[in-house]
């Protein structure tokens, strides 16, 4: 069975959920059948890239969405599963997020892809917005 590393994983879901540091997404990857801190950045693009088709990964993400009256942090779960990922590993890649929501406990919505298309910025950030709070955007200056 997987397991994860709690200390390492909650110090790097620490990074993202800190203003004081620049880092906006990390991700969690498998070391053998522990769950372990991965990469970490600063710009979506690059998180995108470490979402190839022969990986699983779990990742957490900061995003700033709102207009000129309201910015807000949110933040997201995603759960990559690449294409090329047997179906036995994707099957335990929903049993293994459990582990990853035992530290990544604050977040707006959590996302499950394996289409690249669905990594698109904005997409996540529009189903951020539609997952909470006020919208001010009607009211446009």
């Amino acid at each position: 069975a997987s397991k994860i590393d709690k200390e390492a994983c909650r110090e790097a879901y620490n990074l993202v959920r800190d203003d004081a540091t620049e880092v906006n997404w990390v991700t969690f990857k498998y070391n053998g059948s522990t769950i372990v801190p991965g990469d970490q950045g600063v710009d979506y693009e690059t998180f995108k890239r470490k979402c190839t088709d022969d990986v699983r990964l779990f990742g957490f993400v900061r995003f700033t969405t709102g207009d000129a009256m309201s910015k807000r942090v949110k933040f997201a779960l995603i759960t990559w599963i690449g294409e090329d990922v047997s179906g036995l590993q994707r099957a335990k890649t929903g049993t293994d997020k459990t582990l990853v929501k035992e530290v990544v406990q604050n977040f707006a919505k959590e996302f499950v892809i394996s289409d690249h298309k669905e990594l698109d910025e904005d997409y996540i950030k529009n189903e951020l917005k539609k997952a909470g709070g006020a919208n001010y955007d009607a009211q446009t200056e």
